[in-house]
């Protein structure tokens, strides 16, 4: 019966968003890091400037993403947060509730 409950469906969704924020900025972090060797080794082989250039500004467009998912990841943190507070009374035992308080253990802000 206790599955019937729209808070532990919320539960859910909540962690779902956390952990895809958090995979989301490792991902633009790590994509930085590439696209920032690859100019170097453009630059060490005298590639094109245009081409250079060109890298450089999607090295940008990725680095701009970082903050954004930070502030998502903040946001969706605190929003997990507050609704296990409401839950672990009536849920304690629950696999959701578990599953929400690790992904929150493991996510910082």
């Amino acid at each position: 019966m206790a599955s019937a409950d729209p808070r532990l469906r919320q539960l859910k969704i909540k962690t779902g968003v956390l952990k895809r924020c958090a995979k989301e900025k490792i991902m633009y972090q790590k994509e930085g890091e590439q696209i920032a060797e690859k100019i170097e080794k453009m630059k060490a082989d005298n590639k094109d400037e245009y081409d250079i250039k060109k890298q450089m500004e999607v090295l940008a467009e990725s680095k701009m993403m970082i903050p954004d998912c930070t502030k998502r990841i903040e946001a969706a943190y605190s929003d997990l947060e507050q609704l296990i507070e409401e839950c672990k009374t009536d849920f304690a035992e629950t696999e959701e509730l578990q599953a929400a308080a690790k992904q929150l253990s493991e996510v910082t802000v």
